[in-house]
Parts: structure tokens; sequence; C-alpha cells
């Protein structure tokens, strides 16, 4: 007799076309080469990098805190007084033709020994292979459906992959694998990878990475089944609005706090590479104007790279 089918907790596939242009590149389908090369590449090698790298000072943690350093783009380090965790780690200065605008708030030597690292999904930056090879032997790397074979010689001592709604634990500490609306391809050729979000439970904490996602009813489901207690939410790559596809803006990150009744939003996606076409200091300063309207100030922290924050 054999087992019950293992459940498949997956987006439904659509049948897969042939791109007919280059705008067929992307889910938006809202790139013109001419207009990509000028606000992408051509503005960003014009515009002079800027920030610093410092040796962070970490604190020391009793059980039960939290520190987060924002590396820069969706990348963090996540402390524990025994738990040290990478989500998407990306320390390049150049994503082929895109220029890095902000340099990463710590080199990676600065890194201590990783515990743990989250990978979101296949593209190039969330998931950059140069900075994971280079990381100090990483033991465990937490990662969605079909990425495992991109990962195997990258230096981890483990490899597990998870679907929606699954979890892995080791010890008294969790990651929940949580849906997004996104999309995984690493090329044209490959969209059986997975992509999602991560809530990572330890010592009565949860902490939410949203990941790339547009806005989704989804948000409430995850509050529900995890209700994560502070919130890692994308702000960039917004507009024009045909980005909206895969990716939120403030306002609707501000909806999506809202949704997950989180205690701290934190904002991430922003500020590090240029990806779209609004001004890169803009997510920030609408994410702050929308806040004070919104009455959530006090519950907003606005990270600099670099320096570590104890929540």
């Amino acid at each position: 007799m054999k087992p019950p089918a293992r459940p498949v907790h997956r987006p439904t596939r659509r049948p897969r076309q042939l791109p007919r242009s280059f705008r067929d590149l992307t889910p938006t389908k809202s790139f013109h080469p001419r207009t990509f090369f000028y606000e992408m590449v051509w503005k960003a090698l014009l515009t002079r990098r800027t920030g610093q790298q410092r040796r962070p000072e970490f604190p020391k943690l009793s059980p039960g805190q939290v520190a987060l350093t924002w590396i820069g783009h969706a990348s963090f380090l996540i402390q524990f007084h025994d738990l040290n965790v990478l989500i998407d780690p990306n320390f390049a200065n150049w994503l082929f033709l895109l220029k890095r605008i902000k340099r990463a708030g710590l080199k990676l030597d600065h890194l201590p020994p990783i515990d743990l690292v989250l990978l979101t999904h296949a593209h190039f930056d969330h998931f950059h292979k140069p900075t994971l090879r280079r990381l100090p032997h990483p033991r465990i790397g937490v990662m969605p459906w079909g990425m495992g074979e991109l990962a195997h010689d990258l230096g981890f001592e483990r490899i597990i992959e998870l679907e929606w709604w699954e979890s892995f634990s080791r010890g008294d500490w969790q990651v929940t694998m949580t849906p997004c609306k996104h999309w995984g391809a690493r090329t044209l050729h490959d969209e059986h990878r997975g992509y999602g979000g991560f809530v990572l439970e330890h010592q009565g904490r949860r902490i939410f990475h949203a990941g790339d996602t547009a806005y989704f009813d989804g948000f409430k489901e995850i509050k529900q089944r995890c209700a994560p207690e502070i919130a890692l939410l994308p702000i960039g790559a917004y507009f024009p609005e045909a980005f909206r596809k895969v990716h939120m803006g403030p306002d609707e990150a501000i909806r999506a706090f809202h949704d997950l009744e989180a205690r701290w939003l934190v904002p991430m996606h922003y500020g590090t590479f240029k990806l779209s076409f609004e001004a890169m200091d803009e997510p920030p300063r609408w994410l702050s104007q929308l806040a004070e309207q919104d009455g959530i100030t006090d519950r907003l922290r606005m990270l600099e790279e670099g320096i570590p924050v104890v929540l």
C-alpha cells in the first residue's frame, strides 16, 4: 500500500510562453530596452556610490533579546545570544550592469559565525552566489523548493528546501516558509523554483521577512498562522505602476503591516540598487510621511546600514 501523497503547498504554474519581446522577460511586462538602460544602468552609473562600511559593535544579548543589523537591500543579520542568522546576504557592488548605489553597511569579514542562512528566492539580488561562497562556514541553508541544486557547492553543511507553510526546526528555533506574490525563476528556463518569505521563531520572538512581494491577502493568513512581532517589509521598486504586480510601495507596506498586526515595522528593499523608476530617496521619505499620518511613527524602525538595533 502506497503512503499518502505529501501535500504540495505551491502556487499553480501557468503554461510557459516564449517571450515575444524584451518586455516579456519580466512579469511586469513593462521594460523597453532603451528605458531600462537609461533608468537602471545609465542613471546609476552617473550616481556616486555613498555609505560607509563600519565595523559593527554587536551588543551582548540576554535570552529573549534580538538584534537586527541591516546590511542593505533585503539583507539582514539577526542575532540572538545563541543564534546568528543571515537573510538574503548580498555584499556585491555590481550585479552585472546594475551598480550598487549605497555600500553594504559592514564588510563580509565583519560577520560573526553564521548558524543559519535564509534565502527567499533565486533572483540575483537575493541569492548572490559570490557572497554565499565567502560566508564563514554557514551550517544550514533554508530556501524554497527547487533551489537546493543552486546551493549545493556553496559551503553549507546542510540544505533544507521548504514549501509554503512548511517548517524546519533545530533545537528551540523554528523557521516557517510563508507565501508571497512574486516569482522565483533565476533564468528564463527554471520556473520550477520557489519563492516566499520566512518567519523565524526563537526564545519567544517571531521575526517575519517578507522576501520580495507585492501586496496580497496572504498577509492576513500569515498573521493568523504565525503572528509575527517584527515585520521586515519591502518598500521600494514600485514605480511605474506595473511594478506593483511583484513589489510593494510604502503605502502597501503599511497596509501589510496592519494585516500582520505586528509590533514593529522595519522597511527594506530600497536605497541600494536602482531597480525601478522612483527616486532612490523617495520610499523612506514617503513611508515616514504615511506612518505619521497613520499614527504609527513610534512603531516604525528605520535602520541605518551596519548599525545593530536591539528590539
